[in-house]
């Protein structure tokens, strides 16, 4: 499929850090690597705060590790010429990452996060799953059924979740649900705010199996005019998202309370961008609803207070 230009910042990056580069070479200094991913964390928008001020300092520095790689990785995937060339460059990517967890990181994205794996004895599946995601990306752009949805969801959401509670030691198989069920929420919610970007880049995650129940075609998606079919399509997908979403009530409950607030904020965020589908009557091939500076204070009041609605 075809792939919008490459972002100018990431191109330069991978003309230094790709596998391509005309002297491959190895980050030397793991502080210059953890400033590395450092600054990738703290360098994107995201609709959910990739590390909060509330996150216990220990483990911020982890977190920006962990979110490097995914933003690498999502990259690789996203912002290369052609699916022909993501997929040779996920397949370096993977093993670059097979090469860290023997000891021998070049990458300056793959050395911080080798400490950070050794540290915290954190698994390799999640980071092969992401991988995998992006993989997939490149092969499949339509999803038939909700079933093969949520399969991908496990793939490019769950293991964030899932890596945040290996982090602080709260990876029970009730917590490890609960993350899966707010991950995938968030991501379906990002889907839903999205359907007008994605189908610029030839991918649409509204399952076909739904498109059909409301009446809903790929050419009218293709018009971007919210008719009434869709605005009921939406309205189902986001209630879905909603429900899952609501897990995150529970699992603040269940975890230690130095990341409880985090995980309030990332289920709020993704609650509060429900609401704003819903404040545009779901039209959102037209306008894409986000988080704004301004929603922050509402955000940490009902953080703290453990309110979700």
């Amino acid at each position: 499929m075809a792939i919008c230009e490459m972002d100018d910042n990431f191109r330069q990056l991978l003309t230094i850090w790709g596998p391509d580069a005309e002297f491959q070479q190895s980050c030397q200094s793991l502080i210059d690597a953890r400033q590395f991913t450092r600054s990738i964390a703290l360098g994107h928008y995201e609709n959910f705060p990739v590390v909060s001020f509330f996150l216990p300092r220990h483990l911020r520095q982890p977190f920006y590790d962990i979110y490097a790689f995914c933003r690498w990785s999502d990259d690789l995937g996203d912002e290369l010429p052609c699916s022909e060339e993501s997929l040779r460059h996920l397949k370096w990517w993977r093993e670059e990452f097979e090469r860290s967890l023997t000891g021998y990181a070049r990458h300056p994205i793959t050395m911080a996060l080798s400490e950070t794996i050794q540290q915290f004895s954190l698994p390799a599946e999640p980071f092969y799953d992401l991988i995998s995601a992006f993989e997939r990306d490149q092969i499949q752009n339509r999803y038939e059924t909700y079933t093969d949805l949520l399969s991908y969801c496990q793939l490019i959401a769950n293991p964030v979740g899932r890596l945040l509670l290996y982090l602080t030691e709260s990876a029970t198989p009730a917590n490890l649900q609960l993350s899966d069920n707010v991950c995938t929420g968030l991501q379906l919610i990002n889907f839903w705010q999205d359907v007008s970007r994605d189908l610029e880049i030839d991918r649409i995650y509204l399952p076909l199996e739904d498109q059909h129940h409301y009446g809903v075609t790929e050419v009218d998606l293709q018009k971007k005019v919210s008719t009434n079919n869709f605005q009921q399509l939406l309205a189902f997908e986001v209630n879905r998202a909603e429900q899952l979403l609501m897990s995150g009530k529970v699992l603040s409950r269940k975890i230690p309370r130095s990341i409880r607030l985090d995980i309030r904020l990332f289920t709020l965020g993704g609650l509060t961008i429900c609401k704003k589908i819903r404040q545009i009557d779901y039209r959102v091939l037209e306008k894409r609803p986000k988080l704004s500076k301004w929603d922050a204070p509402a955000l940490l009041a009902k953080a703290f207070t453990g309110k979700f609605k």
